[in-house]
């Protein structure tokens, strides 16, 4: 049986200095990137470069360039004849997902993810707050130890041995005790740079779904499993309508790969930068995970292209 193909792209997190310089050569990428610090107001080209892990986890630097690095990886895929099944990103990956299934150009993307970031900055800045990463312990039982604990959230559900919590400082801090005494076996708190996928989020939501109510959508070419709903859609008001809850509520990301992997023996390539997304997916039966970015690039389309 040949494997079927499906493209997933990372989200914030997934930034780092130099992303940009090995991806092959595309014409748009320079012209984009151009686009990109004109919306943003921000020496992106600069920063992307030479810019240190602070800089980089600046919400309005990290959403634009790894929504350009993985538009990029996910066109060159298309381009060299790799046809995939469905597409999913996780959180911001979502957005450039949706580029490549032509829900809207690149360049409208760019606007939206722009905007976004600012939103999102906007928002972190005024109710502070952070992520952690749960590990060792199942969703369920998660939600369970910090059900009385208010203004913490599971915002992220990645696989069964890492979930992310999301909230205030203060209240990450009651969550981080009252997991280790339930049994997690590690809370790492991560560097972001606030409390994404929570209520708290809202104002950020809100000034968004405005955005998107006014932005045109067409119906997706290749199927979209998205964070809020991982039942594949190519409907544009469908996904219209799943984009627009997507600041504040949790990435269902598990879901997501379980309804890939159901589809049969499946290839599953992280088209951006890193490979976070592919460590995730090592323990799914059936998926055979690879990232462009550790992978000799012609003998992984050659692969797909001769049915695994």
């Amino acid at each position: 049986m040949s494997l079927k193909t499906a493209l997933v792209f990372p989200g914030q997190g997934s930034q780092r200095a130099g992303m940009l310089d090995n991806i092959p050569e595309l014409d748009a990428l320079d012209r984009l990137v151009d686009a990109a610090e004109a919306l943003s107001d921000l020496e992106l080209r600069t920063i992307v470069r030479l810019g240190g892990a602070e800089d980089l986890a600046d919400t309005r630097v990290a959403q634009p360039l790894l929504y350009l690095a993985d538009w990029a990886w996910g066109t060159i895929l298309l381009e060299s004849g790799v046809r995939p099944f469905a597409l999913a990103g996780h959180s911001l990956g979502e957005l450039a997902a949706l580029a490549l299934a032509d829900v809207y150009s690149v360049e409208a993307g760019l606007e939206l993810v722009v905007e976004r970031s600012k939103l999102m900055a906007t928002t972190a800045a005024a109710t502070p707050g952070g992520m952690s990463a749960v590990l060792g312990m199942p969703s369920d039982d998660i939600r369970t130890a910090i059900g009385g604990i208010p203004n913490v959230w599971v915002a992220n559900d990645n696989s069964t041995g890492q979930v992310v919590i999301s909230g205030t400082h203060a209240a990450l801090e009651l969550a981080a005790e009252a997991l280790a005494e339930a049994g997690a076996r590690k809370i790492v708190p991560l560097a972001v740079a606030g409390p994404f996928h929570s209520p708290l989020m809202a104002p950020a939501a809100e000034a968004f779904a405005e955005l998107l109510l006014g932005a045109d959508f067409a119906d997706a070419r290749i199927p979209i499993l998205q964070n809020t709903d991982p039942a594949p859609e190519t409907d544009a008001g469908a996904i219209r309508t799943r984009l627009i809850s997507q600041i504040t509520q949790p990435v269902r990301w598990t879901e997501t790969m379980a309804a890939l992997a159901a589809e049969g023996p499946l290839t599953l390539i992280e088209a951006g930068p890193g490979s976070v997304l592919t460590g995730l997916a090592k323990r799914i039966d059936g998926v055979t995970p690879a990232a462009v970015e550790s992978s000799d690039l012609e003998e992984l389309v050659e692969g797909v292209l001769n049915g695994g």
